[in-house]
């Protein structure tokens, strides 16, 4: 089970911040975006010969900000909730799919890549999440999680040590790690 109840937790947000960053519990648009460009820097400069899988898309709000950095790919968003997926499908014009990744079948692109999604898991999903993604990617799977050893009720913390614990697990082999740009927030590469 996640550590809160998902449907609540972002339809809450929704029904009190609309279509914004806020709706899917960004602090701000701006860190929302600075947690984009960090994925988007470990990414091929050139995308377009590319698929990518968004885990966990909310709004798809990393597609619309990948084409106003002039990025073209071959985009497929994924999320749980059915409210994501009615408004990312109007908002991107893309295949947005509704699925569990811990517990579907999820299709395979070149890259995977997820900003925050699994910030509210449990430590056993998270591994799980980051498991099927890395396994359905051809290249790698790059995401963003909150980073320390800091203890809550809410959300996952992962330290750097336990970040390659999974990698040594997964026998993954280049592992690209940036913790320099917000605090308490890791943005993860780990490519085949």
């Amino acid at each position: 089970m996640p550590r809160v109840d998902n449907e609540k937790f972002y339809t809450s947000a929704i029904n009190m911040h609309g279509v914004t960053p806020k709706g899917v519990n960004w602090n701000s648009k701006n860190s929302q975006e600075i947690r984009f460009k960090m994925i988007l820097q470990m990414l091929p400069f050139n995308l377009k010969e590319f698929s990518i899988v968004d885990a966990g898309c909310g709004f798809g709000d990393f597609y619309t900000y990948a084409l106003k950095k002039k990025k073209e790919f071959t985009y497929i968003g994924i999320d749980a909730l059915s409210d994501m997926y009615s408004i990312a499908s109007e908002k991107t014009g893309c295949e947005i799919l509704v699925a569990d990744i811990c517990t579907e079948d999820i299709p395979k692109a070149s890259y995977y890549v997820c900003s925050g999604a699994m910030n509210t898991l449990e430590r056993f999903e998270t591994h799980l999440f980051i498991r099927k993604c890395y396994e359905a990617s051809k290249k790698g799977f790059i995401f963003n999680i909150l980073h320390g050893d800091k203890k809550s009720q809410t959300y996952n913390y992962f330290t750097t040590a336990q970040i390659h614990e999974i990698a040594n697990d997964l026998k993954v082999k280049k592992v690209i790690l940036r913790d320099d740009y917000l605090d308490a927030d890791i943005t993860v590469g780990f490519f085949k």
